[in-house]
């Protein structure tokens, strides 16, 4: 006696969850669920741009003078990195949009390296504030003339820029997921969600930096 076949969109779709009826419905929960998380990154750091707006507002002077320690041509240039790095993520989600693996393969691994560009960067200007003693709370031991209070901004730029950065580790460990997957062939016009959603995080990851380039490096 034959057995009845599976459902068509089952064995042709291989990457549909069991418990979601077709792939339109698995992608419109991703997203939405995508979205949710997306939300709760924004109070997060919405809290710290809060925070930073009300201790600024009492401490213009110590603020101000603090910014000035900051490089503005490497804060510009990060800047300008992760522009051109949320273009690559565009052009990623395009490719896997229309199958091309090939390019798909290429604008991941160059928005990975452009994320590196910006933490190696970075690093060079936390070194530059460890060596000069700018360092936040209790920790700061700057031996030059400074306004009272320039603690307070350092307390907030490294745990702001920090917890970005911790952000674009996360991207770059989501990036290279979907590039690990873009290489073994999983993506095709019909299936690329996960590209899909990695580079609404990523852009979120820019969209923050936006925000806090000329919060700390443009003040006055």
């Amino acid at each position: 006696m034959s057995h009845p076949a599976a459902p068509a969109e089952h064995v042709h779709e291989p990457f549909l969850q069991h418990h979601f009826a077709e792939p339109a419905q698995q992608v419109d929960a991703a997203k939405i669920g995508m979205w949710v998380f997306l939300v709760t990154e924004v109070l997060l750091f919405g809290g710290l741009f809060v925070g930073y707006g009300i201790m600024h507002s009492k401490h213009p002077e110590a603020f101000a003078s603090a910014h000035h320690h900051l490089d503005r041509t490497l804060g510009a240039l990060n800047t300008i990195v992760l522009l051109v790095s949320s273009f690559t993520m565009v052009m990623a989600v395009a490719a896997a949009q229309a199958g091309k693996r090939r390019h798909l393969i290429n604008y991941l691994t160059a928005t990975l390296s452009l994320a590196g560009v910006f933490l190696v960067i970075k690093y060079f200007e936390y070194s530059h504030k460890i060596h000069e003693g700018l360092l936040p709370g209790a920790l700061y031991s700057y031996k030059g003339e400074a306004v009272p209070g320039e603690f307070m901004f350092f307390s907030f730029y490294f745990m702001m820029t920090g917890l970005h950065g911790l952000h674009v580790i996360a991207g770059m460990i989501a990036i290279s997921w979907v590039l690990r997957r873009a290489i073994r062939g999983d993506f095709s016009e019909r299936y690329y969600t996960p590209v899909d959603l990695v580079g609404l995080y990523w852009h979120l990851v820019d969209m923050i930096w936006i925000y806090l380039f000329p919060l700390m490096y443009l003040i006055s």
